[in-house]
C-alpha cells in the first residue's frame, strides 16, 4: 500500500516520457498537423491532457486542506487504490473532452518544448504534492466527480494517469503515421 503512490507517480513520469520520445525528430509542422478535419493534432492532445489536470488538481490540493483532519480520524479504515480504466468502458461518455478544449491549436501553436515542458512542470508539482504523505490520509480524502463519484485522492491520479494514457496512445500512433508518410 505504502509504495502505490510512488508507482503511479512513477507511471504518470514514464508514460509522460515515452510519448515525448515517441516525438523526437517530428517538426513543428508535423506537431500541429491535424491528422483529419475535425481532429486534434498530436500539440492539441498535448495540451488537452496539461488542461485536465491542471483543472482538476485545485481541487485535489482543496479536499486536502479540507479533509486532513477528518482523514487523519479514518486512516485505519481500508480504502480503494484502483480503479478500472474507465476510459476502456464502452459507456464511458467520452464525448465530454470538449469541456478541456485546447489552449493551443494549428492556428495558435506554441513550440513543442512549451508543451512538454508545461507537462513536466505540471506533473513535478503533482508528485511533490504526494510526495511524503501517508496513503492512508489519501486514500480516506475524497473529491466528488461527476461521472465517477466521490473518489480518494489515490484513485483520482490513477484516473489521471488513465486519461494521459488514452491521449498517449493516440500521440504513438499519430506520431507513427506521420513517419510512415
Amino acid at each position: 500500500m505504502t509504495d502505490v503512490v510512488k508507482q503511479y507517480l512513477d507511471l504518470l513520469d514514464s508514460q509522460r516520457g515515452a510519448a515525448f520520445a515517441a516525438l523526437d525528430g517530428l517538426t513543428e509542422a508535423q506537431i500541429w498537423q491535424r491528422p483529419a478535419p475535425k481532429e486534434w493534432c498530436i500539440g492539441e492532445i498535448l495540451d488537452h491532457n496539461y488542461l485536465l489536470i491542471a483543472s482538476t488538481f485545485p481541487y485535489v490540493k482543496w479536499a486536502w486542506k479540507t479533509q486532513k483532519r477528518r482523514a487523519e480520524k479514518r486512516r485505519h479504515q481500508s480504502y480503494q487504490i484502483e480503479i478500472e480504466d474507465p476510459y476502456h468502458k464502452p459507456a464511458f461518455p467520452m464525448w465530454v473532452g470538449f469541456l478541456w478544449k485546447p489552449r493551443y491549436t494549428p492556428k495558435h501553436p506554441v513550440p513543442l518544448e512549451q508543451l512538454k515542458a508545461e507537462n513536466r512542470d505540471l506533473h513535478a508539482t503533482v508528485r511533490a504534492f504526494y510526495t511524503g504523505k501517508d496513503p492512508a490520509l489519501l486514500g480516506n480524502t475524497f473529491v466528488y466527480d461527476p461521472l465517477f463519484g466521490s473518489i480518494n485522492l489515490i484513485v483520482t491520479l490513477r484516473i489521471g494517469i488513465y486519461h494521459d494514457r488514452l491521449h498517449f496512445d493516440d500521440v504513438f500512433a499519430m506520431a507513427s503515421a506521420v513517419r510512415s508518410k
